[in-house]
């Protein structure tokens, strides 16, 4: 059975239409946002982007990274809220709350369910004309990195690309313990088949760099990229969003960007 879609609202800038949704699949609702290039002749791939910690989906890169995804490389963007971030809470928690919620529940059944959502938006935008679900890439740094190390060992050869960073094997003593899942993090980096770019702050205070390397080392992709770049974790140069962003689009549509 396809999961429902309720499409909540849509409007258009400079030829990309962006819609809100909800998914309703096993009594849990997914919020997200969908963003369509201009209509072509051909269906568009699929970029899945996961936000950060303290983010949603409409933080403000995701929808720089949708935007220039649709304009400049005509492709479809999906992002949805994570766990108790986003329309998924009645107000935005800090960090120490979500986190202690996430490590109430435990870390791998929130991983799991965080699959299980993306995986029932992919099933229900499956009945979209205009999305091409059999090609699809994911972005994602710091946390959208957690999440989308476990969704891409589940999705395998689904996707054609996939870029995270900014996460590692482990983490700073202000984290909550709870958050930490090493062992699981690892056997998902392990299962990861698809073309690779993985982003390393050099100089990063949340998931120490040696870490983060290590990680790097576990993926079993074949073909996969390391990027090391100077600086403490929330720092990004416009060079590296760029590289990341090409590399996808690159992979998705054959196409030199």
């Amino acid at each position: 059975m396809r999961p429902d879609i309720e499409w909540l609202d849509d409007h258009v800038i400079s030829g990309v239409t962006e819609y809100s949704f909800r998914t309703n699949w096993s009594g849990r609702r997914v919020p997200g946002v969908l963003w369509l290039p201009p209509p072509g002749s051909v269906a568009a791939p699929l970029v899945l982007v996961g936000h950060g910690g303290s983010g949603h989906k409409r933080s403000a890169r995701v929808v720089e990274h949708a935007r220039w995804f649709a304009e400049h490389a005509g492709c479809a963007v999906v992002a949805i809220d994570g766990p108790y971030h986003g329309e998924r809470v009645p107000a935005p928690m800090p960090a120490e709350q979500y986190q202690a919620r996430i490590a109430e529940v435990g870390m791998q059944v929130v991983l799991d369910r965080m699959v299980d959502d993306w995986k029932s938006v992919l099933a229900g935008l499956a009945g979209c004309a205009r999305v091409d679900a059999g090609r699809l890439g994911y972005l994602g740094m710091s946390m959208g990195a957690r999440f989308g190390l476990a969704l891409a060992a589940e999705l395998n050869d689904r996707l054609a690309a996939v870029v995270v960073g900014k996460f590692g094997l482990r983490q700073c003593a202000a984290m909550h313990p709870g958050m930490a899942a090493p062992t699981r993090v690892a056997v998902d980096a392990a299962r990861v088949t698809a073309p690779l770019m993985f982003h390393v702050q050099d100089d990063d205070e949340v998931f120490p760099s040696d870490g983060q390397r290590e990680l790097f080392d576990l993926v079993g992709s074949t073909s996969k990229r390391l990027v090391i770049e100077p600086g403490r974790h929330a720092r990004t140069t416009p060079v590296a969003i760029t590289g990341w962003r090409t590399f996808i689009a690159e992979h998705l549509t054959h196409k030199t960007i």
